[in-house]
């Protein structure tokens, strides 16, 4: 017996130095940690229970044989994070580039499986060139077993990947299907075809970071959630974003301990919105009043910025903000705003977060690139996902909402619960000046003085349509409310609507507007 336990310890001790020594060295070369030491970063102290780890490859061509390491390139299990139970795979670059093959996806999809079943999050450290060549149509096979654990688990258990390292082909669908992307600038790429592959099709010269690094998922694909600048603060970053999250579909967010008072008011906000409806204001000093000091976390900042969407906490309840930002193009719906919006509220819905709007929206962008683009079908979606959502909504207009923008926008209309309005708020069916141009297009043809006519015209529309007060007369607003009440109104409503429950008819699935 005694002889059978060196043996498990010398097989241990070569799994835990991956591809060796010199493999390790190169990694830590490139300013990356191993598996093993981001999994130990990661987890509480103690907690890590390994699975699979002396699994190894059964591929004799191409040399392979030789090539066996234990574990195949990925290092999976359970463990702890601040005391939470979740499911983490890490995998390996210094085996075989972390390639991605038969025998990982086995062991992932294992632990994927369990994680839905036990009803825990799951976090993946990507770190792989790809799919493993000399395993040819396996180790396509293997992402296809991968991406059907993705999607069987989405909306069920939270998923959260990590890009560390490369990740290229098929290999990037994985991550697109989970919850959160982050990425760790100068390390981490993301692209379905390489610059050399690109250069020779399309001529097209283009470097790694450029064709899919951290500014280019983060600020123009929209394919990442959030950037970091080195793996420590990725790690930091998961840890915050569990935070809000509950373990699964099941179960309600966290509450914190509330340290910030209920009943605070910031007379900021009584004085924020300019006189001047044209005039810009920063839509996040409304967020930082309104909810717990400190307590936004700012998804996708740096994409489609004339929105705004991230998890925050009231009175130390999790919640999802979504809000226009009028300091980009006035804070109109577009293309990306809408796609980024609309997978927001979804992700809310599917995790039982309730969904507090800030609206202050003019409308949707014109112009014929948007129209061909399909911000129709885009748009769309904005309006499908509040509708769809059976959480705790509540909006509060807080200066423009126009036309569609209005219904699409968290309106009574979308299923919302609750709508508030502050004074500030301007409630139409389309601007003053267009809509005096389509009611009195004759009448100011024949005005001896166009010009006093149209000012006199804009005033009177603006008197009876440019506020709340219609909308609230109708219903279409609930009550119109100071600015700096805003906090304390809805910490009210949420203890109300807590409880709600809300069912959608019983069907296979909708057809989202993709």
């Amino acid at each position: 017996m005694r002889d059978k336990l060196e043996e498990l310890r010398q097989m241990r001790a070569k799994a835990k130095l991956g591809g060796g020594e010199k493999r390790v060295a190169e990694q830590h070369a490139k300013g990356k940690l191993t598996a093993r030491e981001r999994i130990d970063q990661l987890l509480d102290s103690g907690t890590f229970q390994e699975l699979g780890r002396l699994a190894t490859h059964n591929i004799s061509d191409f040399d392979m044989a030789e090539k066996k390491y234990p574990g195949d390139g990925v290092v999976t299990g359970f463990g702890k994070i601040d005391g939470r139970r979740v499911a983490v795979y890490a995998q390996d670059f210094t085996v075989l580039g972390g390639s991605f093959s038969e025998v990982q996806s086995h062991k992932v999809c294992k632990i994927m499986e369990l994680a839905q079943e036990s009803g825990i999050p799951v976090i993946g450290l990507l770190d792989s060139g790809g799919a493993r060549i000399q395993e040819g149509v396996r180790s396509l096979a293997a992402y296809g077993e991968l991406f059907v654990r993705n999607v069987m688990a989405s909306g069920v258990v939270p998923q959260i990947s990590v890009q560390m390292g490369p990740c290229a082909g098929g290999a990037v669908y994985s991550p697109a299907l989970t919850d959160f992307i982050i990425m760790v600038r100068k390390t981490g790429f993301m692209f379905i075809t390489g610059p050399d592959v690109i250069k020779s099709v399309t001529g097209e010269d283009v470097d790694f970071d450029t064709l899919g690094g951290t500014v280019a998922h983060n600020v123009h694909s929209g394919v990442a959630h959030f950037a970091s600048d080195d793996e420590g603060a990725a790690f930091r970053l998961v840890k915050e974003i569990l935070s809000y999250l509950p373990q699964n579909n099941s179960e309600d967010p966290p509450r914190v301990t509330p340290y910030d008072d209920p009943g605070r008011r910031d007379e900021l906000l009584d004085r924020l919105i300019p006189e001047d409806s044209s005039e810009v204001y920063d839509m996040r000093q409304v967020i930082s009043s309104v909810f717990d000091r400190g307590s936004f976390l700012e998804v996708q900042a740096h994409f489609a910025k004339n929105a705004l969407v991230g998890l925050a906490r009231l009175d130390g309840y999790p919640v999802g903000v979504v809000a226009n930002q009028p300091m980009y193009i006035a804070g109109v719906l577009d293309i990306d705003s809408a796609d980024k919006i609309s997978r927001f509220v979804r992700f809310c819905d599917a995790f039982n977060l309730p969904v507090i709007t800030l609206v202050d929206c003019p409308g949707y962008l014109p112009g014929i690139e948007q129209e061909h683009g399909g911000v129709i079908r885009h748009g769309a979606k904005i309006i499908y996902a509040y509708c769809e959502a059976t959480v705790p909504k509540i909006s509060v207009v807080v200066r423009k909402a126009m036309g569609g923008a209005y219904i699409a926008m968290s309106s009574k209309q979308m299923r919302t619960d609750l709508a508030y309005a502050w004074p500030s708020a301007e409630i139409a069916v389309m601007g003053p000046e267009g809509a005096i141009n389509v009611l009195y297009r004759e009448e100011l043809k024949k005005a001896e003085n166009p010009s006093a006519l149209r000012k006199q015209l804009l005033q009177g529309y603006i008197e009876k349509f440019h506020n709340p007060y219609s909308a609230a007369d109708m219903g279409q607003i609930d009550e119109v409310i100071e600015p700096s009440f805003t906090r304390l109104r809805l910490i009210n409503a949420l203890e109300i609507l807590r409880s709600k429950v809300a069912s959608n008819p019983p069907k296979k699935h909708g057809l989202m507007p993709v």
